[in-house]
């Protein structure tokens, strides 16, 4: 079955990068490498910008004393403890604030709870949501997954995301995103923004 093609209309469209900061940047990914996905993100956020379409730069933090994390009981916890970096959650160069992007800062995987995204999505009559960043199974598809409750239109853009587990990164693309949007490559996101 042919996928339909790709049109994505600037003025009702949010480009939402996730997590794009040195300390999820720094990590080891697949199948393509952070630098891969920064620059493919950076392309797609120049495009929307030009196109006159909003670009969300979502980060994770935390407070210094880490009581607005969550820490329920996991069978595969994170380390306890460890000390972040001061620029842990400050976003890499070149994916930088421009005038007219949002910024949202988050305190779990999704983008959606406990922020403001919802509200200055729809109060800027934004539809559709083209989704990238690290790390695809974790904070992209949490997102995705809240957006897809919602009732956003979606597009996740394949080869602008990664994982630490390329397993995790090809589930995630062969099981959840089929059922709620649409996957394209950063090439047809460019080409559908410039039609």
């Amino acid at each position: 079955m042919n996928a339909p093609s790709l049109q994505i209309q600037a003025s009702t469209s949010a480009l939402v990068l996730i997590d794009l900061q040195h300390g999820i940047v720094s990590m080891d990914v697949h199948p393509q490498p952070s630098s891969q996905v920064v620059s493919k993100c950076a392309q797609m956020a120049q495009a929307f910008r030009k196109a006159g379409g909003l670009v969300v730069l979502v980060t994770v933090g935390n407070l210094a004393d880490g009581k607005d994390m969550l820490a329920p009981l996991a069978d595969a916890m994170a380390p306890a403890g460890a000390t972040r970096p001061a620029n842990w959650s400050t976003l890499v160069v070149p994916i930088t604030p421009q005038p007219g992007d949002i910024t949202i800062t988050k305190r779990q995987w999704g983008a959606f709870y406990g922020t403001e995204l919802d509200l200055q999505l729809r109060r800027r009559g934004i539809k559709t949501i083209v989704l990238a960043g690290i790390s695809t199974n974790v904070g992209v598809e949490s997102t995705a997954r809240d957006a897809f409750e919602r009732g956003y239109q979606q597009v996740f853009v394949s080869d602008a995301m990664a994982s630490p587990s390329a397993e995790a990164h090809a589930n995630t693309l062969k099981f959840t995103f089929p059922r709620i949007g649409r996957t394209r490559t950063c090439d047809e996101v460019l080409a559908a923004i410039h039609a």
